[in-house]
């Protein structure tokens, strides 16, 4: 059974439900995708090679596998569930399937679905043109994941690139030549045939190289790199306000790692933000709006931007289609402050520890890209449109103390932006899709690099 994204209505009779980056996907699947990726999923079983080619002067990865069809098996969900609401596993443990479960009703579209692009469709010239670059950004590499690419990250040291699909795989590849190192799957991340949603690279304590994922099957899973192999993992239920014996799938959209290293954060479609400590892959704590209709101490819609303050442990943000930007203590269940205005829909909000300000970008048409004072929560600066056209953002992030990255869909580009003259200064464009995910690698020899997800391709940028 082919399990869909779909919207949540939210209860707030204020908050207008608006499309995500997941949202798209869903809806892509029966109109973009050919039907026998849908029907059919083939695992690989061997790698028979890697190479790099030249096609219109970009250079590209490419990987061919040996295929063999498996037979699915659903399995009841007539299991024990533990008192808990989230399950957790490690890889000595057999992860339960779904089974089959009733797909939501999805509500009329908001404002800004209605008028934003077709999903995986260029538009405009964008949709006919080569990917280009101008200013002194660059084409690195260009990597060919064959499925279309929800989440990317850079390892901590800058020498591995993580690449989470829609199919619920996970690519990792070399920043020095593209060379796939590594698919991270098994049955039941692929089963559910939902995407990957977030990805953070983390190190043990045995100094391993450990990549947590989100799905939007609800499942937060650690994968050991080098090895291929999960070696733990969560099932998260959706937040039902406390009601006790009441158990539905929750969709996990985002992620976050505290700056120690020892607690996780996670987002999802119940407006409910899950802590989780990380030596013993317990939750912790979840952290929800009151049932107050004075406050708004708290998301009453989709969470799909959670951020650990750099430098405080105890204090995080999130962000999501109620547009607002909500404060939190985690010791405390309900947001201490708030301010309204970014409408996020991906990974675009991110904490300055220089400035102690909030970047925030929203999937809109004016007001785009966002900076934001931490402490008193007043506007910094607005980033003005691209005289090319602006894309509305899904995905943004401070680069460096000079300048800011920023990409999206309807103009389909990635820009880079002075941050001092409010400027860009440079352009990745001609994209036939909008940009869902971007990373920037932050140390190692490929200081810098950028990269861009568009389609089921990703552009690794430098800058000379």
């Amino acid at each position: 059974m082919l399990l869909l994204l779909s919207n949540v209505v939210c209860e707030h009779n204020d908050c207008k439900p608006r499309k995500g980056i997941q949202s798209h996907v869903a809806e892509s699947w029966n109109n973009k995708i050919p039907l026998e990726k849908i029907q059919s999923i083939q695992l690989s079983s061997s790698l028979m090679a890697s190479s790099v080619v030249v096609d219109g002067g970009l250079r590209r990865t490419t990987c061919r596998y040996h295929r063999e069809e498996i037979t699915l098996h659903s399995t009841s969900d007539s299991e024990t569930e533990p008192e808990n609401d989230s399950e957790t596993g490690s890889d000595s443990e057999t992860e339960p399937h779904d089974a089959d479960q009733t797909q939501e009703e999805e509500p009329p579209p908001g404002p800004s679905s209605a008028e934003g692009p077709a999903p995986f469709t260029g538009h405009g010239e964008a949709a006919q043109s080569q990917p280009t670059t101008d200013g002194n950004l660059r084409i690195h590499l260009v990597l060919e994941c064959e499925a279309v690419v929800m989440a990317c990250q850079f390892s901590i040291d800058g020498s591995l690139l993580a690449v989470g699909l829609a199919d619920g795989s996970i690519k990792v590849y070399s920043t020095d030549n593209g060379d796939l190192i590594r698919i991270l799957r098994d049955s039941s991340s692929v089963l559910p045939a939902l995407p990957v949603t977030s990805l953070r690279f983390t190190i043990s304590a045995q100094s391993h190289c450990l990549l947590l994922a989100t799905y939007a099957s609800g499942r937060v899973r650690c994968w050991y790199v080098w090895g291929g192999e999960c070696v733990w993992w969560v099932r998260e239920a959706r937040d039902c306000g406390g009601r006790l014996g009441v158990r539905e799938q929750r969709q996990t959209l985002c992620l976050s790692i505290s700056a120690s290293g020892e607690r996780i954060l996670t987002g999802g479609c119940d407006a409910a933000i899950h802590i989780y400590d990380l030596s013993t892959h317990q939750r912790l704590q979840i952290y929800r709006a009151s049932s107050m209709r004075t406050v708004m101490d708290g998301h009453c819609s989709r969470v799909f931007a959670v951020t650990f303050h750099p430098e405080r442990d105890t204090q995080f943000i999130s962000g999501g289609w109620d547009s607002t930007i909500q404060f939190w203590d985690t010791r405390q269940e309900h947001s201490v402050r708030m301010f309204s205005g970014p409408h996020v829909c991906g990974e675009a909000l991110h904490i300055d520890p220089s400035t102690n300000q909030i970047l925030c970008g929203s999937w809109r048409k004016y007001n785009t890209l966002e900076a934001w004072d931490y402490n008193s929560g007043k506007k910094v600066f607005d980033v003005p449109e691209d005289p090319h056209g602006d894309s509305r953002v899904y995905t943004c992030h401070w680069f460096g103390q000079d300048y800011i990255t920023a990409a999206g869909g309807q103009s389909n580009m990635l820009r880079v932006v002075d941050r001092h003259r409010l400027t860009t200064a440079s352009r990745l464009f001609g994209l036939s899709a909008a940009v869902y995910s971007s990373a920037v690698c932050l140390s190692g020899k490929w200081a810098g690099l950028i990269a861009a997800a568009s389609g089921d391709s990703v552009f690794l940028l430098n800058r000379n």
